[in-house]
């Protein structure tokens, strides 16, 4: 049985972490720590876990838990976790950081972007990113996984197939992303409030959102070409999804069909990643709660550009079911366990 704890158990990726646990047959949550809930019950900051989840709340002195725990998922701000890792808390548990503050390999890069000084830029090139559908082998001996942002996930999965086949130019690429408001994290925040996004869509972070860096680094890992991107992600009015629709120049001529069987080639054998038949659109509501990521891909031939599109519950594959997958695959069980829950609809 793994022992798990949880720093920053009372954020929304933090409670989805327990959620998913909770129905894990090989793992056990042992530790619940925030910062702003220390000594409170954890179903009184979520009534959903009234009567399953009994114990309190506790702090988040990572060294207390590395004699309790073998993993540690970190959903918190970022900059905390680069401030708590060290050769010898990585000596006794693995970590699995939420945050960003891993997930880049130029630590100027990770500063310029997050206005923020990195605490242990030592440990920067063994961590992995840990988007499993990529890097399974890495992730399977690593002792820092850096999990990967809920956009760069969505827009990472929606454009590889054509990136690793070299027919997209990687200087052409417009991501327009769409997310829920739970993406925005449970702080309390004038533009978060009900009546300020409610019967409304916004753009934000327009060509400065900090997952911008992590999105263009790892596109060109996978094509082997710089990449530049426009990104723009935008606020809807509901609680949970993502939704991208990604759009590039093609290199050369192509046809709809071997588009198609770039993804299906692609994503052979890969349980959380779904190609839609020909003509279908990736939809939220048929992702939602799930791990899943919905893809397609259409061919415009009149302006010689690919569409890409993806679909996924920011939450799940873009944060805590990620989280869990990258666990499974760390102790050695099956990248499915505890995470076989269907989508919810309505």
């Amino acid at each position: 049985m793994i022992k798990a704890g949880i720093i920053g158990s009372t954020g929304y990726a933090g409670q989805e972490i327990v959620r998913i646990l909770l129905g894990h047959k090989d793992a056990e949550i042992k530790w619940y720590g925030s910062r702003s809930y220390i000594d409170k019950e954890y179903a009184s900051v979520f009534a959903n876990m009234f009567e399953l989840v009994p114990d309190i709340c506790r702090g988040e002195d990572l060294n207390a838990l590395c004699e309790e725990v073998d993993v540690v998922f970190t959903a918190t701000p970022q900059g905390l976790c680069s401030t708590l890792v060290n050769e010898e808390v990585l000596s006794k548990i693995k970590i699995i950081d939420l945050s960003a503050d891993f997930r880049i390999k130029d630590v100027e890069t990770y500063e310029s972007w997050y206005g923020i000084r990195h605490g242990s830029p030592e440990f920067i090139e063994e961590a992995v990113y840990g988007l499993c559908e990529i890097n399974r082998e890495k992730i399977k001996t690593a002792r820092l996984v850096a999990n990967p942002g809920c956009y760069p996930t969505c827009s990472f999965l929606s454009i590889y197939p054509l990136a690793r086949a070299g027919l997209i130019d990687m200087k052409s690429i417009i991501i327009d992303a769409k997310s829920g408001t739970s993406g925005a994290g449970r702080g309390a925040k004038v533009a978060n409030l009900f009546c300020e996004v409610n019967e409304s869509i916004k753009a934000y972070g327009v060509a400065s959102h900090r997952h911008t860096p992590e999105i263009e680094e790892q596109l060109s890992y996978a094509s082997g070409q710089e990449t530049i991107i426009n990104f723009t992600p935008h606020l809807v009015p509901m609680n949970r999804g993502i939704l991208v629709t990604a759009y590039a120049d093609v290199t050369r001529e192509v046809s709809q069909e071997e588009l198609r069987s770039l993804y299906e080639e692609a994503y052979r054998g890969e349980q959380f990643v779904r190609v839609l038949k020909n003509g279908l659109c990736p939809e939220t509501r048929w992702v939602e709660g799930s791990n899943y990521t919905d893809v397609n891909v259409k061919y415009d031939p009149r302006t010689r550009r690919v569409i890409m599109m993806g679909a996924m519950d920011n939450l799940v594959k873009g944060a805590a079911g990620q989280a869990v997958q990258n666990m499974n695959l760390m102790f050695g069980l099956p990248e499915n366990t505890g995470l076989m829950m269907p989508p919810v609809f309505p």
